[in-house]
Protein backbone atom coordinates (compact mmCIF):
# COMPACT_ATOMS: atom_id res chain seq x y z
CA UNK A 1 0.00 0.00 0.00
CA UNK A 2 1.43 3.55 -1.10
CA UNK A 3 0.50 6.86 0.23
CA UNK A 4 0.74 10.12 -1.16
CA UNK A 5 2.78 12.25 -0.23
CA UNK A 6 4.32 16.04 -0.89
CA UNK A 7 7.05 15.88 -2.93
CA UNK A 8 8.19 19.23 -3.22
CA UNK A 9 7.62 22.99 -1.91
CA UNK A 10 4.56 24.98 -3.69
CA UNK A 11 6.60 28.09 -4.53
CA UNK A 12 9.24 25.52 -6.46
CA UNK A 13 6.49 24.40 -8.74
CA UNK A 14 4.91 28.04 -8.70
CA UNK A 15 2.52 27.85 -6.72
CA UNK A 16 1.33 30.49 -4.32
CA UNK A 17 1.49 29.29 -0.71
CA UNK A 18 -1.02 32.10 0.69
CA UNK A 19 -3.37 31.05 -1.78
CA UNK A 20 -3.37 27.59 -1.55
CA UNK A 21 -3.58 28.19 2.45
CA UNK A 22 -6.75 30.42 1.38
CA UNK A 23 -8.18 27.03 -0.41
CA UNK A 24 -7.86 24.63 2.26
CA UNK A 25 -9.51 27.70 5.00
CA UNK A 26 -12.24 27.95 2.80
CA UNK A 27 -13.00 23.82 2.27
CA UNK A 28 -12.56 23.38 6.04
CA UNK A 29 -15.28 25.31 6.71
CA UNK A 30 -17.45 23.57 5.12
CA UNK A 31 -15.93 20.82 7.61
CA UNK A 32 -16.40 22.91 10.64
CA UNK A 33 -20.26 24.05 9.39
CA UNK A 34 -20.95 20.04 9.33
CA UNK A 35 -21.28 20.19 5.98
CA UNK A 36 -18.72 17.53 4.58
CA UNK A 37 -17.33 15.31 7.45
CA UNK A 38 -13.47 15.64 6.04
CA UNK A 39 -11.58 15.89 2.98
CA UNK A 40 -8.44 15.64 1.10
CA UNK A 41 -7.12 17.38 -1.83
CA UNK A 42 -4.02 17.60 -4.05
CA UNK A 43 -2.11 19.63 -6.38
CA UNK A 44 0.98 18.68 -8.33
CA UNK A 45 2.94 20.45 -11.33
CA UNK A 46 5.18 18.16 -13.60
CA UNK A 47 4.59 15.19 -12.05
CA UNK A 48 5.24 15.96 -8.61
CA UNK A 49 2.85 17.14 -5.77
CA UNK A 50 3.27 20.66 -4.62
CA UNK A 51 0.15 20.80 -1.85
CA UNK A 52 -1.65 17.96 -0.18
CA UNK A 53 -4.16 18.46 2.71
CA UNK A 54 -6.39 16.61 5.12
CA UNK A 55 -8.96 17.52 6.97
CA UNK A 56 -11.68 16.54 8.95
CA UNK A 57 -13.03 12.74 9.90
CA UNK A 58 -13.51 9.87 7.19
CA UNK A 59 -15.90 8.47 9.30
CA UNK A 60 -17.30 11.25 11.77
CA UNK A 61 -19.30 8.57 14.78
CA UNK A 62 -15.74 6.78 15.54
CA UNK A 63 -13.75 9.95 15.26
CA UNK A 64 -11.08 8.48 12.40
CA UNK A 65 -9.31 10.79 10.82
CA UNK A 66 -9.15 12.00 6.61
CA UNK A 67 -5.43 10.41 6.42
CA UNK A 68 -3.57 10.41 2.51
CA UNK A 69 -4.05 6.81 2.37
CA UNK A 70 -7.68 6.80 2.84
CA UNK A 71 -10.37 4.96 0.40
CA UNK A 72 -13.02 6.74 -1.84
CA UNK A 73 -15.63 5.77 -3.83
CA UNK A 74 -15.40 7.67 -6.39
CA UNK A 75 -18.46 7.08 -8.80
CA UNK A 76 -18.42 8.81 -12.08
CA UNK A 77 -14.53 8.89 -11.82
CA UNK A 78 -14.65 5.30 -12.74
CA UNK A 79 -15.89 6.50 -16.24
CA UNK A 80 -12.24 8.05 -17.46
CA UNK A 81 -11.40 4.53 -16.28
CA UNK A 82 -13.43 2.75 -18.69
CA UNK A 83 -13.01 4.89 -21.42
CA UNK A 84 -9.43 3.87 -21.50
CA UNK A 85 -10.16 0.35 -21.47
CA UNK A 86 -12.37 0.69 -24.47
CA UNK A 87 -9.09 2.46 -26.30
CA UNK A 88 -6.87 0.15 -24.96
CA UNK A 89 -8.96 -2.70 -26.78
CA UNK A 90 -9.61 -0.19 -30.09
CA UNK A 91 -6.07 -0.01 -30.32
CA UNK A 92 -5.21 -4.27 -30.80
CA UNK A 93 -7.82 -4.05 -33.12
CA UNK A 94 -10.83 -5.71 -30.96
CA UNK A 95 -13.03 -2.86 -31.68
CA UNK A 96 -13.47 0.32 -33.58
CA UNK A 97 -14.67 3.64 -32.09
CA UNK A 98 -16.98 3.15 -35.22
CA UNK A 99 -18.68 0.25 -34.63
CA UNK A 100 -22.13 -0.78 -34.61
CA UNK A 101 -22.97 -1.24 -30.79
CA UNK A 102 -24.87 -4.33 -31.97
CA UNK A 103 -21.79 -5.91 -33.16
CA UNK A 104 -20.95 -6.26 -29.87
CA UNK A 105 -23.99 -6.56 -28.23
CA UNK A 106 -26.78 -7.50 -30.50
CA UNK A 107 -29.67 -6.62 -28.02
CA UNK A 108 -29.30 -3.46 -29.46
CA UNK A 109 -29.99 -3.84 -32.71
CA UNK A 110 -32.62 -1.86 -34.79
CA UNK A 111 -32.86 0.87 -31.80
CA UNK A 112 -35.88 2.92 -31.55
CA UNK A 113 -36.46 6.40 -29.88
CA UNK A 114 -39.32 7.90 -28.28
CA UNK A 115 -42.05 9.53 -29.65
CA UNK A 116 -45.01 9.91 -27.43
CA UNK A 117 -47.16 7.55 -24.61
CA UNK A 118 -46.45 6.09 -21.38
CA UNK A 119 -46.66 2.50 -19.76
CA UNK A 120 -45.96 -0.51 -21.52
CA UNK A 121 -46.42 0.47 -24.81
CA UNK A 122 -44.71 4.34 -25.29
CA UNK A 123 -44.81 5.05 -29.39
CA UNK A 124 -41.94 5.12 -31.02
CA UNK A 125 -39.90 5.37 -34.26
CA UNK A 126 -37.09 3.52 -36.04
CA UNK A 127 -33.54 5.52 -35.15
CA UNK A 128 -31.93 7.16 -38.08
CA UNK A 129 -29.07 5.14 -37.49
CA UNK A 130 -27.31 2.68 -34.71
CA UNK A 131 -25.70 3.08 -31.73
CA UNK A 132 -21.48 3.72 -32.06
CA UNK A 133 -19.03 2.79 -29.11
CA UNK A 134 -17.91 6.33 -29.60
CA UNK A 135 -21.48 7.20 -28.96
CA UNK A 136 -21.13 5.73 -25.72
CA UNK A 137 -17.78 7.72 -24.94
CA UNK A 138 -19.55 10.66 -25.53
CA UNK A 139 -22.81 10.21 -24.02
CA UNK A 140 -24.61 10.99 -27.18
CA UNK A 141 -26.43 7.41 -27.94
CA UNK A 142 -29.98 8.47 -26.56
CA UNK A 143 -29.39 6.77 -23.66
CA UNK A 144 -30.61 8.25 -20.21
CA UNK A 145 -30.78 8.00 -16.42
CA UNK A 146 -33.87 7.09 -14.23
CA UNK A 147 -33.50 10.11 -11.80
CA UNK A 148 -33.84 12.78 -13.63
CA UNK A 149 -37.82 13.37 -14.01
CA UNK A 150 -37.24 15.46 -16.50
CA UNK A 151 -38.43 13.09 -19.94
CA UNK A 152 -40.80 10.34 -20.48
CA UNK A 153 -37.78 7.63 -21.00
CA UNK A 154 -36.58 8.55 -17.50
CA UNK A 155 -39.94 7.44 -16.28
CA UNK A 156 -39.69 4.27 -18.38
CA UNK A 157 -36.00 3.52 -16.98
CA UNK A 158 -37.94 3.93 -13.51
CA UNK A 159 -40.68 1.72 -13.94
CA UNK A 160 -38.24 -0.69 -15.40
CA UNK A 161 -36.21 -0.45 -12.08
CA UNK A 162 -33.22 1.91 -13.41
CA UNK A 163 -34.05 4.32 -11.18
CA UNK A 164 -30.71 3.87 -9.57
CA UNK A 165 -29.23 2.47 -13.23
CA UNK A 166 -29.39 -1.07 -11.84
CA UNK A 167 -32.59 -3.30 -11.31
CA UNK A 168 -31.79 -5.15 -7.63
CA UNK A 169 -30.16 -8.30 -7.65
CA UNK A 170 -29.14 -8.09 -11.58
CA UNK A 171 -25.26 -8.27 -12.63
CA UNK A 172 -24.00 -6.16 -15.59
CA UNK A 173 -24.93 -8.36 -18.61
CA UNK A 174 -28.79 -8.50 -17.40
CA UNK A 175 -28.53 -4.91 -16.47
CA UNK A 176 -27.60 -3.79 -19.87
CA UNK A 177 -30.11 -6.74 -21.70
CA UNK A 178 -32.85 -3.99 -19.56
CA UNK A 179 -31.49 -0.92 -21.25
CA UNK A 180 -31.46 -2.51 -24.51
CA UNK A 181 -35.02 -2.72 -23.75
CA UNK A 182 -35.57 0.79 -23.78
CA UNK A 183 -36.36 3.21 -26.78
CA UNK A 184 -33.81 5.77 -26.64
CA UNK A 185 -34.40 9.79 -26.29
CA UNK A 186 -33.45 10.92 -28.87
CA UNK A 187 -31.67 9.72 -32.73
CA UNK A 188 -27.78 8.74 -31.78
CA UNK A 189 -25.35 11.75 -32.27
CA UNK A 190 -27.86 14.31 -32.23
CA UNK A 191 -27.62 15.58 -28.21
CA UNK A 192 -25.54 15.04 -25.26
CA UNK A 193 -27.19 12.95 -21.93
CA UNK A 194 -25.57 12.17 -18.85
CA UNK A 195 -25.94 8.35 -19.23
CA UNK A 196 -25.65 5.09 -18.28
CA UNK A 197 -23.61 4.83 -21.11
CA UNK A 198 -20.61 4.05 -19.54
CA UNK A 199 -22.12 0.68 -18.51
CA UNK A 200 -22.73 -0.16 -21.80
CA UNK A 201 -19.20 0.28 -22.46
CA UNK A 202 -18.33 -2.11 -19.49
CA UNK A 203 -20.13 -4.74 -20.81
CA UNK A 204 -18.83 -4.41 -24.22
CA UNK A 205 -14.96 -4.72 -22.56
CA UNK A 206 -15.81 -7.84 -20.86
CA UNK A 207 -17.77 -9.16 -24.62
CA UNK A 208 -14.85 -8.13 -26.65
CA UNK A 209 -12.38 -9.21 -23.89
CA UNK A 210 -13.44 -12.38 -22.31
CA UNK A 211 -12.96 -11.22 -18.87
CA UNK A 212 -15.28 -9.87 -16.76
CA UNK A 213 -14.34 -6.27 -15.84
CA UNK A 214 -12.95 -6.13 -12.56
CA UNK A 215 -10.34 -8.75 -14.04
CA UNK A 216 -9.77 -6.48 -17.30
CA UNK A 217 -9.29 -3.06 -15.54
CA UNK A 218 -6.75 -5.09 -12.57
CA UNK A 219 -4.48 -6.87 -15.23
CA UNK A 220 -4.60 -3.90 -18.34
CA UNK A 221 -5.16 -0.56 -16.21
CA UNK A 222 -4.44 -1.20 -12.50
CA UNK A 223 -1.53 -3.02 -11.97
CA UNK A 224 0.54 -1.62 -14.87
CA UNK A 225 0.37 1.77 -13.02
CA UNK A 226 0.88 0.49 -9.68
CA UNK A 227 -3.31 1.05 -8.80
CA UNK A 228 -2.25 -1.27 -6.01
CA UNK A 229 -5.55 -0.04 -3.70
CA UNK A 230 -8.15 0.53 -6.33
CA UNK A 231 -11.10 -1.88 -7.52
CA UNK A 232 -14.70 -2.98 -7.42
CA UNK A 233 -14.44 -4.06 -3.80
CA UNK A 234 -11.90 -3.98 -0.94
CA UNK A 235 -10.08 -6.62 1.19
CA UNK A 236 -10.20 -6.64 4.93
CA UNK A 237 -7.18 -5.30 5.19
CA UNK A 238 -8.55 -1.68 3.16
CA UNK A 239 -11.73 -1.72 5.58
CA UNK A 240 -10.37 -0.09 8.10
CA UNK A 241 -9.27 3.03 5.94
CA UNK A 242 -12.68 3.35 3.60
CA UNK A 243 -14.46 6.90 4.49
CA UNK A 244 -18.14 6.72 5.46
CA UNK A 245 -20.50 7.86 2.92
CA UNK A 246 -23.07 10.31 3.90
CA UNK A 247 -25.62 12.36 2.33
CA UNK A 248 -26.36 15.99 2.38
CA UNK A 249 -29.98 16.50 4.87
CA UNK A 250 -32.64 18.97 4.28
CA UNK A 251 -31.02 21.07 6.92
CA UNK A 252 -28.03 21.40 5.36
CA UNK A 253 -26.20 18.70 7.45
CA UNK A 254 -24.62 14.85 7.06
CA UNK A 255 -26.09 11.81 7.81
CA UNK A 256 -24.36 8.18 6.71
CA UNK A 257 -26.14 6.74 3.67
CA UNK A 258 -26.59 3.18 2.11
CA UNK A 259 -23.99 3.29 -1.34
CA UNK A 260 -22.76 0.56 -3.29
CA UNK A 261 -21.67 -2.66 -2.04
CA UNK A 262 -17.68 -2.81 -1.91
CA UNK A 263 -17.21 -5.03 0.90
CA UNK A 264 -16.93 -8.22 -1.21
CA UNK A 265 -17.31 -8.41 -4.67
CA UNK A 266 -20.35 -6.56 -5.81
CA UNK A 267 -22.23 -9.00 -8.16
CA UNK A 268 -22.83 -5.66 -10.13
CA UNK A 269 -19.61 -4.45 -11.96
CA UNK A 270 -20.51 -0.73 -12.76
CA UNK A 271 -17.96 0.92 -15.44
CA UNK A 272 -19.83 4.03 -14.53
CA UNK A 273 -19.34 4.50 -10.74
CA UNK A 274 -18.35 1.26 -9.12
CA UNK A 275 -14.67 1.67 -8.14
CA UNK A 276 -12.84 2.67 -4.69
CA UNK A 277 -9.72 4.42 -4.87
CA UNK A 278 -7.32 6.28 -3.45
CA UNK A 279 -5.90 9.69 -3.73
CA UNK A 280 -1.94 7.79 -4.77
CA UNK A 281 -3.74 5.63 -7.37
CA UNK A 282 -5.66 8.20 -8.82
CA UNK A 283 -2.81 10.68 -8.70
CA UNK A 284 -0.89 8.22 -10.66
CA UNK A 285 -4.06 7.78 -13.53
CA UNK A 286 -3.94 11.08 -13.54
CA UNK A 287 -0.33 11.51 -14.06
CA UNK A 288 -0.71 8.65 -16.84
CA UNK A 289 -3.23 10.81 -19.10
CA UNK A 290 -0.93 14.04 -18.46
CA UNK A 291 2.03 12.07 -19.97
CA UNK A 292 0.17 10.92 -22.93
CA UNK A 293 -0.79 7.57 -21.98
CA UNK A 294 2.71 6.60 -20.11
CA UNK A 295 4.22 6.16 -16.56
CA UNK A 296 7.49 5.15 -14.88
CA UNK A 297 8.10 3.51 -18.46
CA UNK A 298 4.97 1.76 -18.63
CA UNK A 299 2.81 2.83 -21.58
CA UNK A 300 -0.84 2.15 -21.50
CA UNK A 301 -2.01 4.01 -24.15
CA UNK A 302 -0.55 5.79 -27.38
CA UNK A 303 -0.33 9.51 -26.89
CA UNK A 304 -2.92 9.80 -29.87
CA UNK A 305 -5.35 7.83 -28.03
CA UNK A 306 -5.30 10.33 -24.98
CA UNK A 307 -5.44 12.55 -27.51
CA UNK A 308 -8.79 12.41 -28.53
CA UNK A 309 -9.69 11.31 -25.19
CA UNK A 310 -8.99 14.59 -23.72
CA UNK A 311 -10.15 16.82 -26.70
CA UNK A 312 -13.97 18.16 -27.48
CA UNK A 313 -15.81 15.24 -29.52
CA UNK A 314 -18.76 17.26 -29.95
CA UNK A 315 -19.93 18.00 -33.20
CA UNK A 316 -18.97 21.35 -34.44
CA UNK A 317 -17.46 22.08 -31.77
CA UNK A 318 -20.66 22.35 -29.80
CA UNK A 319 -20.62 22.97 -25.75
CA UNK A 320 -22.43 20.81 -23.08
CA UNK A 321 -24.74 23.93 -22.82
CA UNK A 322 -25.68 24.22 -26.70
CA UNK A 323 -25.61 20.44 -27.17
CA UNK A 324 -27.02 19.15 -23.96
CA UNK A 325 -30.38 17.62 -23.54
CA UNK A 326 -32.65 20.27 -21.48
CA UNK A 327 -31.80 18.71 -18.19
CA UNK A 328 -28.27 19.96 -19.43
CA UNK A 329 -28.85 23.42 -20.85
CA UNK A 330 -27.69 25.34 -17.62
CA UNK A 331 -24.88 28.08 -17.16
CA UNK A 332 -22.31 25.56 -15.25
CA UNK A 333 -21.84 23.77 -18.85
CA UNK A 334 -20.95 26.99 -20.61
CA UNK A 335 -17.46 27.01 -22.49
CA UNK A 336 -17.16 22.94 -22.16
CA UNK A 337 -17.03 20.35 -24.55
CA UNK A 338 -16.81 16.73 -23.79
CA UNK A 339 -14.45 14.06 -24.72
CA UNK A 340 -14.61 10.69 -24.23
CA UNK A 341 -15.62 10.64 -20.83
CA UNK A 342 -14.53 13.85 -19.62
CA UNK A 343 -15.61 17.77 -20.23
CA UNK A 344 -13.17 19.64 -21.70
CA UNK A 345 -12.51 23.34 -21.64
CA UNK A 346 -13.13 25.14 -24.86
CA UNK A 347 -13.99 28.59 -24.03
CA UNK A 348 -12.56 29.68 -21.29
CA UNK A 349 -14.40 32.88 -21.29
CA UNK A 350 -17.25 31.08 -21.05
CA UNK A 351 -16.76 29.00 -18.05
CA UNK A 352 -18.44 29.28 -14.83
CA UNK A 353 -15.13 28.97 -12.85
CA UNK A 354 -11.62 30.14 -13.85
CA UNK A 355 -10.09 27.67 -16.34
CA UNK A 356 -7.58 27.00 -18.92
CA UNK A 357 -8.03 26.45 -22.43
CA UNK A 358 -7.88 22.33 -22.85
CA UNK A 359 -8.48 21.59 -19.39
CA UNK A 360 -10.45 18.05 -19.10
CA UNK A 361 -11.84 16.60 -15.84
CA UNK A 362 -14.95 15.04 -14.05
CA UNK A 363 -16.68 14.65 -11.07
CA UNK A 364 -18.38 12.00 -8.78
CA UNK A 365 -21.59 12.29 -7.13
CA UNK A 366 -20.25 11.78 -3.43
CA UNK A 367 -17.70 14.69 -3.72
CA UNK A 368 -14.99 13.81 -6.11
CA UNK A 369 -13.11 15.87 -8.15
CA UNK A 370 -10.35 15.82 -10.88
CA UNK A 371 -8.85 17.75 -13.67
CA UNK A 372 -5.39 17.83 -15.85
CA UNK A 373 -4.91 21.45 -17.03
CA UNK A 374 -2.09 20.82 -19.68
CA UNK A 375 -1.14 24.07 -20.73
CA UNK A 376 0.21 24.98 -16.40
CA UNK A 377 0.86 20.82 -16.21
CA UNK A 378 -1.44 20.67 -13.23
CA UNK A 379 -3.65 18.08 -11.66
CA UNK A 380 -6.10 18.24 -9.15
CA UNK A 381 -8.18 15.93 -7.31
CA UNK A 382 -10.55 16.37 -4.42
CA UNK A 383 -11.76 13.84 -2.69
CA UNK A 384 -14.76 13.88 0.57
CA UNK A 385 -17.84 11.70 0.85
CA UNK A 386 -21.13 13.50 0.71
CA UNK A 387 -23.86 12.87 -1.91
CA UNK A 388 -25.01 16.56 -1.77
CA UNK A 389 -28.46 18.13 -2.88
CA UNK A 390 -27.62 21.66 -2.56
CA UNK A 391 -23.93 21.85 -1.90
CA UNK A 392 -22.00 22.94 -4.54
CA UNK A 393 -18.07 23.55 -3.98
CA UNK A 394 -16.29 22.75 -7.13
CA UNK A 395 -16.60 26.12 -8.50
CA UNK A 396 -14.96 27.88 -5.62
CA UNK A 397 -12.16 25.10 -5.41
CA UNK A 398 -11.68 26.07 -9.48
CA UNK A 399 -11.48 29.73 -9.01
CA UNK A 400 -9.30 29.25 -5.95
CA UNK A 401 -6.83 26.98 -7.63
CA UNK A 402 -6.70 28.74 -10.70
CA UNK A 403 -5.72 31.83 -8.04
CA UNK A 404 -2.72 29.54 -6.62
CA UNK A 405 -1.01 29.22 -10.23
CA UNK A 406 1.58 31.93 -9.34
CA UNK A 407 3.04 31.24 -13.31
Amino acid sequence: MAQLRQETDPGEAGLDAKALDRLDRHVAHYVDQGRLPGFLVALSRGGRVAHLTTYGRRDVAAGLPVEADTLWRIYSMTKPVTAVAVLLLAEEGGLSLDDPLERHLPAFADPVVYEGGAGAEPRTRPAAGPILIRHLLTHTAGLTFGFYYRHPVDALYREAGLEYSVPPGKDLAETVEVYARMPLQFNPGTQWNYSVASNVLGRVVEVVSGQPLDAFFAERILRPLGMTDTGFHIGPQQAERLAELYGETDEGGIEPVPGLPVRGRPRFLSGSGGLVSSAYDFHRFLEMLRRGGELDGVRLLSADSVARMTRNQLPGGATLRSFGAPVHQEPGNDGLGFGFNVSVVTDPSRTLAPSALGTYGWTGVATTAFWVDPAHELTVQFMSQVRPKTLKIFPELRRLVHEALAD
